[in-house]
């Protein structure tokens, strides 16, 4: 599995930070590369990304909830990824950092996505917390 990794300092209290990550659904507001995010109950949801060119759906489930230190899922079906969002106090805010491994089963569809995924990531990490910054803002 290849894993990449973002933090970011959100200027806001961690509890404040980890009530609007804790919203999955709103995700789909926070990036231009989630075109759609279904939840499907039980902590369960379908997302659909557009990234290097292709549509991409899977399933998650969120596998623990820590408010307000951590929210972490992993994928039950689609492209195999798990994710984790820590988020520790900090001066002027909070650290958020996200750790996103994943695995994509296609040889060659894993050398294109390899190679754009590191900064693809870091993207769209940065905006999702720049826009819950922003709404936390409002």
């Amino acid at each position: 599995m290849a894993t990449i990794e973002h933090s970011e300092i959100v200027h806001a209290a961690p509890e404040r930070v980890f009530e609007l990550l804790r919203r999955i659904e709103d995700f789909e507001t926070y990036s231009d590369l989630i075109t759609a995010i279904e939840p499907l109950g039980d902590e369960h949801y379908r997302w659909h990304v557009r990234a290097v060119g292709m549509e991409w759906a899977f399933e998650v489930a969120v596998t623990e909830i820590d408010p307000p230190h951590v929210l972490a899922w992993e994928s039950v079906d689609g492209v195999k990824n798990q994710g984790r969002y820590q988020l520790r106090a900090v001066e002027g805010g909070t650290e958020v950092s996200l750790t996103l491994s994943y695995e994509i089963r296609n040889r060659l569809m894993e050398k294109a996505v390899n190679k754009a995924a590191k900064p693809l990531v870091g993207r769209v990490s940065r905006q999702i917390l720049e826009r819950v910054e922003a709404r936390l803002n409002d």
